[in-house]
């Protein structure tokens, strides 16, 4: 069964799956606004690339590096208070970065009170996915963390055009109420497992998947195996890639000539690439192999820096902006499929959390040396040549995992 259950009607994990979507939309789409924001806060606070691109590093590095507590949270008090938690913090960052009078104020605001909500709500509405899906686990998370590439493509325009009319403070006011309103509408949809509705993943009947989940390595288990390390290295390797662009791209535009409008347009683009990359990537994955396929998207990400490196041409700015928010969209959603083959079970949502914690140390440092490296040496060649290196040694790594637990 797929959609519908052997009594009629939905499967209700479908609608976990776009509730997670809404979510992720909606925390991830707020944070990705931040390159229609970055001139703003420049010029307000009098500082440089690199010390405005810390404010999204810091939030990036705690949503993906507080993963493993939000999850083990889940796991313990069920996803959706804890998400409901993170998006009213969300809101609450945003509102008052929009009244910061320092930078180091957006730097607490914006980046903790923003990074710590996001972490708060991401892993926990992902993992409860997990539990809802078996045979299609690679499209169900392929489904929910299309909200990611829907929030990146359409959170900065909608961030620039509330800027224009209402100046910077007042955009992130607008942005608030925007992740109160939606955010908590789907949050309250999220729930934990099939169990509590008399059936199995997939739709199935309980038994024998319930008695799966319910059994599983534990954390500790989890974290000692051979997966695990490699699982965590490619990630560690791919992560400092994947956040540049987000913060960087809109000013490299910029720089080339490009006006702003096409400058903001490109990061939407990451957003619209991502979106067929989390549906595709996921779909085929299923059938293919999860393992070659989070190679290719490591691969491509590694070839779109090449040729980011290579040009300053807004067509194939555009083609780069296309196929790496693919690749990017592709990893996002296999990551935790990826991790729920090994490891499915009682704690299946804090693995993926601490797994998640891998990317935390190159959203902080990615985006970050890649704005003092511009600060020092007036180009971003460097950062953007060590991240298709990097990436090229996360598809290596990948392709060395042991075979998935049966």
């Amino acid at each position: 069964m797929s959609v519908a259950t052997a009594r009629g009607g939905v499967f209700y994990g479908w609608i976990v799956v776009a509730a997670a979507a809404a979510v992720l939309l909606v925390v991830f789409g707020m944070a990705y606004s931040f390159a229609a924001f970055f001139p703003a806060l420049a010029a307000e606070f009098g500082a440089t690339r690199g010390d405005t691109s810390l404010v999204f590093a810091l939030a990036g590095f705690l949503y993906f590096g507080i993963g493993g507590i939000s999850g083990a949270m889940a796991d313990r008090f069920g996803p959706r208070p804890i998400v409901v938690a993170g998006i009213l913090l969300v809101a609450v960052a945003l509102a008052l970065t929009g009244l910061a009078a320092k930078l180091w104020q957006v730097y607490a605001l914006y980046g903790l009170g923003l990074g710590i909500g996001i972490g708060l709500a991401y892993v926990p509405a992902i993992g409860a996915v997990q539990r809802w899906f078996v045979r299609q686990r690679g499209l169900a998370s392929g489904i929910a963390v299309s909200g990611i590439g829907v929030g990146t493509l359409l959170a900065p325009p909608v961030a620039s055009a509330l800027i224009e009319a209402y100046g910077w403070r007042g955009a992130y006011l607008g942005l608030a109420v925007i992740a109160a309103v939606v955010g908590l509408g789907a949050a309250l949809l999220i729930e934990a497992n099939p169990a509590a509705r008399g059936l199995g993943p997939d739709g199935d009947p309980p038994l024998p998947h319930a008695a799966a989940m319910a059994a599983g390595p534990s954390l500790r288990d989890a974290l000692a195996t051979l997966a695990f390390r490699r699982l965590y290295l490619s990630a560690v390797l791919v992560s400092f890639s994947i956040f540049i662009p987000f913060v960087h791209l809109a000013a490299y535009a910029r720089d080339a000539g490009h006006g702003e409008a096409v400058a903001v347009w490109l990061v939407g683009l990451i957003g619209l690439g991502s979106l067929g990359g989390r549906f595709l990537v996921g779909f085929l994955a299923d059938r293919l192999g999860r393992k070659p396929a989070m190679a290719l998207c490591f691969l491509g990400i590694a070839a779109m820096m090449l040729l980011w490196w290579s040009t300053t041409a807004i067509a194939l700015l555009a083609v780069f902006a296309l196929v790496f928010g693919s690749c990017y969209g592709g990893f996002v959603a296999l990551a935790p499929a990826l991790a729920a083959d090994h490891f499915a079970g009682r704690s299946i949502t804090a693995i993926i959390g601490v797994y998640y914690s891998a990317v935390a140390f190159g959203t902080l440092l990615g985006p970050t040396l890649a704005g003092y490296a511009y600060d020092f040496a007036g180009s971003y060649d460097l950062p953007i040549l060590a991240s298709a290196a990097l990436s090229l040694a996360g598809a290596a790594v990948v392709m060395r995992l042991p075979a998935r637990r049966a």
